[in-house]
């Protein structure tokens, strides 16, 4: 599939040329001829003899880049005097910084925010830790953690590698709930050292957000932290991409008139997310669903099956399909694909049932052309941001955060989640729902507000369930 010029590859290039000179003109041309796109144009300075221009285009990626620049070069008369990556020049000394929210400006104030006064809240928490929820960044506070081993498409890239990421995330967490999240990674992939360590860590903070930990690590640190600490524990690539595309199957259905627990459900991928969707699928009335990993369906006759997938086949294929991908999508309603590119055609699509609906979510390349899958199905989405209905973490995990930490919450639930995707869902109005609007936009003013007020009032109702309350 073909990529577009997109902002991620996006360059400034200074350039020099004649005052007098036609060759202003003749950028754009050049810029078009290689196939790059020029989104500003501005004078950074201008003489009687020679002017500078700062030429900002988008480009596919690297090499693009570089061709482009190369192009502009070429044009009669014009010096490149410098390139700068816009994208780089963002993450300069990170995105993300630490401000006091009160102010220091005398030595009253010093005496209260620190020693001595601060020794009279310090023993007012050693009485009571609860305490700490409501007197220190607790109340606001989630760390984001991870060990660098499965980072966006990248793979086990470190940790070094993956602060810029935890950075996006934690300014994301500012930015749409405002919620101070600490990007933490971790110079270790043992799963003892990663649970000891933010067992340790996790005092200072009111949730934890697992971030790019590889499977099937990412399970058992997940379900021993879980165990270990009074705080939400969340793997947002499992259960923050399964909120979404729960809220997304939803509206799907919604705009083809089929229900949940009537649909076939074909889905690609037993990973983390896979599994992890599957599950709140079937928590949320799912009955019909057939799984396929590198090996083909999974069902209870395979060999080579660790737990994770053996709990797949005890839960899931129950007519025990035993065939590859493709048979399992002819005569389904729903394909779910969170694997590998280009698993699929358009004739594979076609075979599916009336109205289907696909979500092709692997990046940067889905598991079937979008536009090739529209030709036969209702409704399609992606995880890509140039196509409609993108299938993206950012809709919910700020949001339900947010209600999490409202509610003062110890633990993370299914029907948390359930109740997170239904909030998200609704969102989007009747006037509003259709095949390309799903789902709504990360920016839509209300989203976080109504995730989080969803999550909340779930977290109580756990709380009281289990103080024994009616």
């Amino acid at each position: 599939m073909a990529t577009l010029p997109s902002v991620s590859y996006s360059i400034t290039v200074r350039l020099e040329l004649d005052a007098g000179s036609t060759a202003v003109g003749g950028l754009t041309s050049a810029v078009e001829r290689v196939g790059g796109m020029i989104t500003a144009l501005d004078v950074a300075a201008a003489g009687h003899e020679r002017i500078r221009i700062d030429v900002t285009c988008a480009a596919r990626d690297t090499e693009h880049a570089q061709a482009i620049v190369d192009a502009l070069g070429a044009v009669d008369g014009v010096v490149v005097h410098k390139v700068s990556d816009r994208t780089f020049l963002m993450h300069l000394g990170g995105k993300i910084e630490m401000k006091s929210k009160v102010p220091l400006r005398n030595r009253d104030e010093l005496s209260m925010a620190y020693t001595p006064g601060v020794a009279r809240v310090s023993q007012a928490i050693a009485a009571n830790k609860d305490d700490a929820r409501r007197l220190t960044i607790k109340r606001n506070s989630v760390a984001v953690v991870t060990d660098g081993s499965a980072v966006l498409g990248l793979g086990n890239i470190g940790p070094e590698a993956a602060m810029p990421v935890m950075e996006g995330k934690a300014a994301l967490f500012k930015r749409f709930a405002d919620i101070d999240a600490w990007p933490i990674a971790l110079d270790t992939q043992d799963v003892d050292e990663i649970v000891r360590t933010v067992q340790v860590l996790a005092p200072g903070f009111g949730g934890i957000n697992l971030e790019d930990i590889s499977a099937p690590r990412c399970f058992e640190v997940e379900a021993r932290l879980r165990e270990l600490l009074d705080i939400p524990v969340f793997h947002d690539d499992q259960h923050g991409t399964a909120i979404v595309v729960l809220a997304a199957l939803r509206n799907a259905l919604r705009v083809v008139g089929k229900k949940l627990d009537e649909v076939r459900i074909a889905m690609s991928g037993a990973g983390a997310a896979g599994t992890a969707i599957l599950k709140l699928l079937m928590h949320a009335g799912a009955r019909d669903v057939i799984v396929s990993d590198i090996h083909g369906a999974v069902h209870a006759g395979r060999e080579d099956m660790d737990p994770s997938l053996r709990w797949i086949a005890e839960n899931t294929n129950q007519d025990g399909y035993s065939g590859d991908l493709r048979g399992a999508v002819a005569g389904a309603d729903v394909f779910i694909g969170v694997s590998a590119p280009n698993l699929l055609s358009g004739e594979d699509v076609a075979e599916m049932n009336e109205d289907a609906i696909i979500f092709a979510l692997a990046n940067p390349d889905p598991e079937v052309d979008p536009d090739v899958a529209r030709l036969h199905a209702s409704v399609v989405a992606t995880g890509r941001s140039d196509h409609p209905n993108q299938i993206n973490n950012v809709l919910v995990f700020p949001g339900f955060f947010r209600g999490l930490l409202d509610a003062q919450s110890h633990h993370v639930t299914s029907d948390m989640m359930v109740a997170a995707a239904k909030a998200l869902a609704d969102v989007v109005s009747e006037d509003e729902l259709g095949p390309n609007y799903i789902i709504p936009s990360v920016f839509h003013a209300d989203l976080s507000t109504h995730v989080a007020n969803a999550v909340r009032e779930a977290a109580q109702r756990d709380q009281k369930t289990r103080r024994g309350e009616a």
